[in-house]
């Protein structure tokens, strides 16, 4: 029941589209928020799947990827976590926003990610 629930779904007319928008919004919204703050963030999306990196360019391999800040990213997920949002806990890991999340959902990240990088 579930999948045939989640096939009705996907099948809808714009139904990635939103998604995807949904995601650049977020994506947007953090990369954003950190140059209000002066952090060097960098964000790239892709349909559902998202993420963000503390550097100043997206980094393109591994090795780029373990290049970057972790200690932002640490005390940015801690922070995040503090203000009830559950990012993927490993730099390299990839976020999903989901057809469940709705605008409220996008803006108090946003809104927690504007707080948690001051």
């Amino acid at each position: 029941a579930c999948g045939l629930a989640t096939l009705k779904q996907i099948t809808q007319p714009g139904f990635f589209e939103a998604l995807s928008a949904k995601t650049k919004q977020l994506v947007d919204g953090l990369t954003g928020a950190a140059q209000a703050a002066g952090v060097p963030l960098v964000g790239d999306s892709e349909g559902g799947m998202f993420g963000f990196f503390f550097a100043d360019s997206l980094p393109q391999h591994y090795n780029a990827v373990m290049a970057t800040d972790k200690e932002r990213f640490n005390r940015f997920f801690h922070a995040m976590l503090d203000r009830g949002v559950y990012f993927a806990p490993a730099l390299y890991e990839a976020g999903f926003v989901s057809a469940a999340h709705g605008e409220q959902d996008v803006e108090a990240t946003i809104s927690a990610a504007r707080e948690a990088l001051r």
